[in-house]
């Protein structure tokens, strides 16, 4: 797929992500109500596009000086393929999920805070579920493609940084999603270019650490480090050719 890239298959894979987080993305927001669901279902797609279009050229530059020799057209193929299987992924569960918000407990009933962190937590879950088997489909047909598994495994990770970095904020200029009981519905927020996702997670970690022992944050913070580590050499390890005997 990768070697021949063709407008048909960037087409295909459009219809497929926009359908399937669209179907899924109105499961996430008719718990709120059914206008909420249809703004969400609006939202989804727009999100993956508007991540993939602005750093489209990024992307491009980063597959070709990394070594994997694809191009700007292969690159968006590679990211939107990846997208269209968690968008297959979440369209195929979004029944599951409606039943999910349809015995929930509703907005305007006394757990309704309780059923909206539940509500947010499992569908975070999901979607990263799905975005997991994505990647795992993307780095296959990398190192299917690329010269190296060195160059493929650098262009993914790459790739994954800008469009977690740049996906991160978009997600915080298009809140809401699961829409807040006590909020009226909304499409966006009042204000959605007033700060950044990363300034209300420092912000967030700032109100959970004042709450808890002073050196508990850092060490937190500090084991974060250590299994992330862990984890990027045992992935090393396992990647390294072994000796013959």
């Amino acid at each position: 797929m990768l070697a021949h890239p063709s407008w048909r298959g960037l087409g295909m894979a459009a219809v497929i992500t926009t359908l399937g987080f669209a179907v899924y993305g109105f499961t996430v927001g008719c718990w709120r109500s059914p206008t909420m669901g249809l703004f969400v279902a609006a939202k989804m797609p727009l999100l993956i596009f508007c991540t993939l279009g602005c750093n489209g050229l990024l992307n491009g530059l980063l597959g070709l000086l990394l070594g994997s020799n694809l191009g700007f057209r292969q690159s968006l193929q590679a990211l939107l393929g990846a997208f269209a299987i968690s968008a297959l992924i979440l369209g195929s569960i979004a029944p599951v999920t409606f039943f999910l918000a349809l015995n929930a407990p509703p907005p305007d009933s006394p757990q309704a805070a309780t059923s909206h962190s539940a509500y947010l937590l499992s569908h975070t879950a999901l979607i990263g579920m799905a975005g997991v088997i994505g990647l795992v489909r993307l780095r296959r047909q990398l190192e299917n493609y690329c010269p190296s598994r060195s160059s493929a495994r650098a262009t993914l990770a790459a790739w994954m940084a800008g469009n977690a970095f740049l996906g991160a904020q978009f997600s915080w200029i298009f809140r809401p999603f699961f829409g807040s009981p006590q909020l009226e519905v909304a499409f966006l927020r009042p204000d959605p270019m007033r700060g950044s996702f990363y300034e209300a997670v420092w912000n967030s970690a700032r109100r959970v650490s004042a709450e808890i022992e002073p050196l508990a944050f850092p060490a937190v913070l500090l084991l974060a480090v250590v299994v992330i580590l862990s984890i990027a050499a045992y992935q090393h390890f396992q990647s390294s050719p072994r000796p013959q005997p």
